[in-house]
């Protein structure tokens, strides 16, 4: 499972890449940027299994510190559900993002978190990073998202079949709440 998904992050990253270079006056990602980091969305189950994989190494006062920070989403997410709000409207910052605005675990961040800062489509809506200079009606190269999360899913069956469809924010995954 955590090769299949290292394979999908570095085809994913290579797209992100290219689309960068191409367009480097609409690019806008940089270090120090966490506007991504503040979007709330929610992952599948191989990407949970390797971010609780490699959580648990991390050193205990910073799981100590990042599990703090989960709470704190954790009740945003629920609110919000009471609420019916539209979750891809909020901003609930990721729990693994530093105090320097760095994640905590950058080499294994989500799909989500890998295609942010280029134009994306799924389920035939375009997105794009509101701090990026992409303009409206330009044609640019798209990352096309439901072909990732098709691939996920396979990943993800062969974790477990029962829970492969379900998708839980990364709060749920670090607080260990996946049913």
């Amino acid at each position: 499972m955590e090769k299949e998904l290292k394979r999908l992050f570095a085809q994913i990253d290579n797209a992100f890449k290219s689309v960068a270079m191409e367009y480097p006056k609409e690019f806008r990602c940089r270090k120090g940027c966490s506007d991504c980091c503040n979007a709330a969305f929610d992952i599948s189950l191989a990407e949970a299994h390797l971010i609780r994989k490699k959580f648990r190494i991390l050193g205990r006062k910073t799981r100590r510190q990042i599990l703090k920070r989960a709470k704190t989403a954790q009740k945003a997410w629920q609110k919000a559900q009471e609420q019916n709000l539209d979750i891809s409207t909020l901003r609930i910052p990721c729990p693994l993002l530093s105090r320097d605005e760095e994640c905590l675990l950058y080499e294994i961040r989500p799909v989500n978190c890998r295609t942010y800062g280029v134009p994306t489509e799924i389920n035939g809506k375009g997105h794009v990073c509101s701090l990026s200079a992409f303009e409206p009606g330009v044609k640019y190269p798209t990352i096309r998202l439901h072909i990732i999360q098709k691939e996920l899913l396979r990943i993800s069956q062969d974790i477990d079949p029962k829970l492969a469809e379900k998708r839980w924010p990364i709060s749920s995954i670090l607080l260990e709440e996946i049913q």
